[in-house]
């Protein structure tokens, strides 16, 4: 791999501001665009109106503590919410086409809500994250890595009065500085973030802690595993941020190396895109897990990494995001002004992959696409399959059964044989014996006679066992439990609200619930349409204990008593 190294070099003006630095590129080094591109105008134009939203939230009554600052939707005041507003305002500020550029108005409420962010400032130079995290050196680190490039565009925008301003935000950056150098974290993600805004404050103010700091945190290596996934396995959040923190660390600090893990990650990510955009959450282990978002998030390093290797997939993503998203881009406008070398034309796109089948055995799934369709296999997860056609979405798959309150599968590993994969789980359900007179406790105390030393007996098993095949259009699941007999079955198709039905009758007691009884159902949304089937519906006990809730989403049973042997086909 070519070593690349980062060096400032001649870009356009931000409107008439002075240089900025920009990333190398491979050679030959193309010079940074002179004026902004449309996607970035309409990025100035949507921060306007994000700006103009976030002004109603400011705290206006001069005898309230928090004057100046910012509140939330909870209406408590906090630095999160006044960090937004100064970020924002810095973007607005310096960028001729914005309405708010070099607004004496504008700049009269930074100042206050720079205050109010020293004053929300602990001794130690931390914030609070009032939902949850106190004197927190993580969450002081996305303040930091965020406010540098504010101050950086608000001391280059020429503002008359911006002086007093950027004191007060320096003085809030390197008492922050402090914090990070010295304190701890919760999450592997928590490493790079202060690593990130370590990397900041270095550019700008250099200092030997900062260095030492970010090597200490560095020399723990980077935790990516096989499949090209970081720790968290947290598509939707923390692994696009990661790679936006690795990249910002490699430029300022001269270390190439890091990209690497980027590649990787930006390489795995293209399998875990379905039809309609969205990116696959199933597998997370943070708080993204199974929610619905889109792949905006990886913009940033995929724009980078297209301009800097000339790679053509990186630039397909970029144009798909752009498509499918834009506005949702207006979040990181400041990383896009602080550096113009963004500004330059993506080189030609390459073709996604969109026809494959891709096992990621360390993140426990299987990811099968063809054209407009596509699935996904999951172990360790109560929801084991989805299947998309477009924009219909069945989200998941789950079977219980009311075996002695412990009947929701799950397998532990997925197994390939053959053409299918094979999803397993056995359990037991036994009686217990008398204690043995000589353990007997006296006091008859129930907890001094502990299950576990008591003899079995009538043991009860279950055994499941779910077979998955790809089919010409779509999946074959055969699902089989058997071990004792009569037990009650129920399996859930899960869909995404807004849809419609064709073949299903209303559960008569149960909201968003309905049963199969004929040989094909269909859920069609916005011209797309899934079709499952056949069906079965012995019973109508669709909540069986020992299961898992129902999901707040339309819900199509399958019921049934071992031994249960059914096999559902959906294209």
């Amino acid at each position: 791999m070519h070593r690349r190294t980062f060096v400032g070099v001649g870009a356009a003006s931000l409107g008439l501001l002075p240089l900025l630095p920009t990333f190398t590129f491979a050679d030959p080094q193309p010079v940074a665009k002179e004026s902004k591109p449309a996607w970035l105008l309409e990025l100035i134009k949507l921060n306007d109106q994000h700006l103009s939203q976030s002004r109603t939230y400011r705290i206006t009554e001069p005898g309230n503590p928090a004057f100046g600052g910012f509140i939330d939707g909870d209406d408590i005041p906090n630095p999160h919410s006044t960090t937004g507003f100064v970020r924002q305002a810095a973007c607005s500020i310096a960028c001729p086409e914005s309405s708010f550029y070099r607004s004496k108005e504008l700049l009269a409420e930074v100042g206050p809500a720079v205050q109010a962010l020293l004053k929300m400032q602990h001794d130690d130079g931390t914030i609070d994250l009032l939902s949850t995290n106190f004197h927190s050196t993580p969450d002081t680190g996305f303040l930091v890595k965020r406010l540098v490039p504010a101050y950086t565009l608000l001391e280059r925008s020429g503002t008359p009065g911006r002086e007093p301003v950027l004191a007060a935000l320096k003085t809030f950056l390197l008492r922050g500085g402090e914090a990070l150098s010295a304190g701890g974290i919760h999450t592997p993600n928590h490493r790079w973030v202060v690593c990130a805004a370590l990397t900041k404050l270095q550019e700008r103010w250099p200092n030997p802690r900062y260095l030492n700091r970010i090597e200490e945190w560095l020399s723990e290596h980077i935790d990516m595993d096989a499949d090209g996934q970081y720790n968290e396995r947290s598509t939707l959040i923390y692994s696009p941020l990661t790679n936006r923190l690795l990249i910002t660390i490699a430029k300022g600090l001269n270390k190439p190396e890091l990209l690497g893990y980027v590649r990787r990650n930006l390489a795995m990510t293209l399998y875990y895109l379905h039809p309609n955009g969205e990116v696959v959450t199933e597998a997370s282990g943070r708080q993204d897990k199974a929610l619905v978002g889109t792949p905006e998030g990886y913009y940033y390093a995929c724009r980078y990494m297209a301009l800097l290797d000339k790679d053509g997939q990186m630039a397909a993503m970029c144009r798909l995001i752009e498509q499918n998203g834009l506005p949702k881009l207006v979040g990181f406008l400041d990383y896009f002004l602080e550096d113009p070398a963004f500004w330059n034309e993506l080189p030609a796109a390459s073709p996604l992959p969109t026809n494959y089948v891709k096992e990621f055995s360390r993140s426990g799934l299987v990811r099968i696409r063809r054209g407009n369709w596509d699935s996904t296999i999951l172990s360790a997860n109560p929801v084991w399959l989805t299947f998309s056609r477009g924009k219909a979405m069945l989200q998941g798959m789950r079977v219980a059964a009311s075996f002695f309150g412990k009947g929701q599968f799950q397998t532990e590993k997925i197994t390939r044989e053959g053409n299918s994969w094979v999803l397993t789980q056995s359990l037991d359900g036994p009686y217990f014996q008398p204690f043995s007179k000589e353990n007997i406790a006296e006091d008859g105390d129930w907890e001094k006679m502990p299950r576990d030393k008591r003899r079995q007996s009538e043991v009860q098993r279950l055994d499941s066992k779910v077979t998955l095949t790809e089919t010409a259009d779509g999946m074959e699941v055969q699902i089989a439990l058997t071990g004792t007999d009569g037990v009650p079955v129920a399996l859930e198709l899960i869909f995404r609200p807004g849809g419609s039905f064709t073949g299903v009758l209303p559960h008569p007691t149960r909201d968003k619930a309905f049963l199969l009884k004929e040989s094909a159902g269909t859920y069609a949304f916005q011209g797309d349409t899934i079709t499952f089937g056949p069906g079965l519906a012995q019973h109508k006990n669709v909540q069986l204990r020992g299961a898992l809730p129902a999901m707040d989403a339309p819900t199509v049973y399958l019921t049934g008593f071992t031994p249960f042997r059914h096999t559902i086909r959906l294209s």
